[in-house]
């Protein structure tokens, strides 16, 4: 986990320090400095809020913070603009590591394991509508290098939409084998 969180602020202060490389310069860096940092906090606020009764969720953090390190690295190895596949590979990816995480949390609370994959699904599709909500107000607001499209927001939302399926039901069939 700490390696994970390690990697984010690395990434991020990279960007920052040279923001003329190719895969950063036009990106929303600044942005992504913003909201990218709440991925490592919001699971250490959850866990004191509630009183640190539970041992704490290292791999469900790991797993939520994962999906920025990698659009991170991405960005600044630019390989959104040098290999194709990429976009496509990291939204399916990512949102198996988000649900993953999500399905981790909720795991303790007893809910069969149907339940937390149509949870976990569920959660899937809405975070990547709120994802693409998000790119398209950081476009408009005039972060010209995002290049999105309509095939491009379509295409993400199902990729996504599935990566979190198979993250739901791989989590969940990990967490029957411990059982």
């Amino acid at each position: 986990m700490w390696a994970v969180k390690f990697s984010l602020v690395s990434c991020l202060l990279t960007g920052l320090v040279f923001p003329d490389i190719p895969g950063v310069a036009g990106k929303g860096w600044p942005e992504r400095c913003v909201g990218y940092p709440l991925s490592a906090i919001v699971v250490p606020a959850v866990w004191a809020l509630r009183g640190r009764r539970s041992r704490y969720p290292y791999l469900g953090d790991a797993l939520l913070v994962t999906p920025f390190v990698f659009d991170l690295l991405g960005n600044l190895l630019d390989l959104y603009d040098t290999f194709t596949p990429f976009d496509d590979i990291l939204h399916f990816a990512n949102w198996a590591f988000l649900v993953s995480a999500l399905v981790l949390f909720v795991a303790p609370q007893g809910l069969e394991r149907w339940n937390l994959v149509l949870l976990g699904s569920g959660f899937g599709a809405l975070a990547i509508i709120g994802w693409e909500a998000v790119e398209w107000i950081v476009q408009e607001l005039g972060t010209a290098g995002l290049q999105l499209t309509y095939d491009d927001t379509v295409g993400d939302l199902v990729l996504s939409s599935s990566g979190g399926i198979v993250g739901a039901c791989l989590t969940t069939a990990v967490l029957d084998r411990m059982n």
